[in-house]
C-alpha cells in the first residue's frame, strides 16, 4: 500500500459513517494531507469552511476524544520529510513526486480490479452512454469520450452546463441510457452536484471519477473510484484522474465484443482519409 500523507488519510477515513459536513473536512484533509498534522482546529476548520465544534465532532466520529488526539496521531505517523521539507528539490520536482504518489495510491487501489470492472460493464451497457464533466473536468470527459466513441456506439458528451443541461441528461435517458459517467474535480460546481441528483432520479445509474471518496459528488454517485489531484502548483494537477479513465475505457472495451472490430473498421477509414502522418 502507498504510504503517501494522502493515502494514511483515506485508510483512516474508511469504514466510518460520516455526515455531509464530515466528508467536506475529510475531503479538505486529504487535499491539504501534507500539511494537517500541523494545523490546529481553528485553522482546519477555515481551511474546509466549517465551524470550529464540526472539527472537533468530526475527531469523535473517527475514534479519538477529540481533535489535539487526532491531530497527536496524525504527527506521529507523518514521515520525518514532512517537517524537514523535500530533501532540498524545487517546487517543480515536488509537484512532480506528489503525481508520482498519488499513480502509486491509484496502483494500490486497482489492486481489486472489482470496482472499475463494475464500472466497465454499466458503461458499455448503456446505449446511449453521457459523459459529463464541467469546468477542470471538461478536459477529462472530453478526452474519455473522444476515445470511448471509436468502440461505443452512442457517446454523448455533456461539458457544458446550463440550463439545458437536464434536457441533455433526460434525453439521453429516453434514448435508453443507463449509466452516466462522470469526472468530478476540483473546484466542484454545484451544477455538477445538482445534475448528478437529477441523473439518478431519472434512473440513470452514475459512475464517477472524483479527486476524492469523500468529495461533494460522492453522495450522488452509484459507483466512485478516487484518484486524486495534485494541489503543488498554482492549477492542480490530474494525471491519476486521467489515467483512471483510460483504466475505465480498456474495461469497458472488454465488455464490448465488437470493440476490436470497430477500432480495426477506424484505422481503415483513417488511412484510407490519409488522416495521420505516419
Amino acid at each position: 500500500m502507498s504510504d503517501s500523507p494522502a493515502a494514511r488519510l483515506q485508510l483512516l477515513f474508511e469504514g466510518h459513517r460520516l455526515t455531509p459536513t464530515q466528508r467536506r473536512i475529510a475531503h479538505s484533509m486529504v487535499r491539504r494531507a501534507a500539511d494537517v498534522p500541523f494545523l490546529s482546529s481553528v485553522e482546519l476548520a477555515e481551511v474546509a469552511g466549517v465551524s470550529q465544534p464540526s472539527v472537533t465532532r468530526f475527531a469523535v466520529a473517527l475514534g479519538f476524544d477529540g481533535y489535539p488526539a487526532l491531530r497527536k496521531h496524525l504527527r506521529e505517523v507523518a514521515p520525518a520529510e514532512s517537517e524537514a521539507g523535500h530533501n532540498g528539490i524545487n517546487e517543480y520536482q515536488q509537484a512532480v513526486q506528489a503525481e508520482i504518489e498519488n499513480l502509486r495510491h491509484l496502483a494500490d487501489l486497482l489492486a481489486d480490479p472489482s470496482p472499475v470492472e463494475r464500472a466497465g460493464r454499466l458503461l458499455a451497457a448503456s446505449r446511449p452512454l453521457p459523459v459529463l464533466g464541467l469546468r477542470a473536468a471538461s478536459s477529462q470527459a472530453r478526452g474519455f469520450a473522444y476515445f470511448a466513441a471509436k468502440v461505443h456506439p452512442d457517446v454523448r458528451l455533456l461539458d457544458e452546463g446550463g440550463t439545458m443541461l437536464t434536457d441533455r441528461i433526460d434525453a439521453a435517458r429516453l434514448a435508453g441510457a443507463s449509466a452516466l459517467l462522470c469526472f468530478a474535480l476540483p473546484r466542484h460546481p454545484k451544477e455538477v452536484v445538482e445534475a448528478l441528483a437529477h441523473a439518478r432520479s431519472a434512473g440513470l445509474k452514475v459512475v464517477t471519477v472524483a479527486d476524492s471518496a469523500f468529495a461533494p459528488v460522492a453522495g450522488h454517485s452509484d459507483l466512485l473510484i478516487p484518484a486524486a489531484v495534485g494541489t503543488g502548483l498554482a492549477f492542480d494537477t490530474a494525471c491519476a484522474p486521467m489515467l483512471l479513465g483510460r483504466v475505465l475505457l480498456e474495461a469497458m472495451c472488454d465488455d464490448l465484443p465488437d470493440a476490436q472490430a470497430r477500432l480495426e473498421e477506424f484505422d481503415a477509414k483513417a488511412a484510407a482519409r490519409g488522416l495521420f502522418v505516419e
